[in-house]
């Protein structure tokens, strides 16, 4: 069975730090790019931090450069957001998301993704 299950969401003061996990289980997540994703409330989910698995291109939104950081760990079939300095912003449930790439494929998982159930993130103090 194809799974991506996320951990680590939680309640956070703003400015800590805080690390999500996804580990896939059902297929060999080396050969998916793969990403974090974030929906507020209220907002359409938006990408925020991505790797291609092709050529290992990395993306990060704009908003969370130089304060998150997206790693991967094929042999554990696992991939982490590390997230510094959070903000107020930064609120929302996060997903994973795991996309076998193709020819011209974006850096990002889209359409013919397998989704993660989503962890909820709140930053407040």
């Amino acid at each position: 069975q194809l799974r991506l299950v996320e951990s680590g969401g939680e309640l956070v003061q703003p400015g800590e730090s805080l690390t999500l996990s996804c580990v896939a289980s059902g297929f060999p997540l080396g050969y998916y790019t793969i990403g974090w994703f974030r929906q507020a409330p209220g907002t359409e989910r938006e990408e925020i931090s991505c790797i291609r698995a092709t050529d290992g291109d990395t993306y990060y939104t704009d908003s969370v450069k130089g304060r998150f950081t997206i790693s991967r760990d094929n042999a554990k079939s696992t991939f982490t957001l590390q997230m510094n300095s959070l903000k107020f912003e930064d609120a929302g449930v996060y997903y994973c998301a795991a996309e076998l790439p193709f020819s011209g494929s974006p850096t990002c998982p889209g359409a013919g993704a397998y989704w993660g159930q989503g962890t909820q993130v709140t930053v407040s103090s």
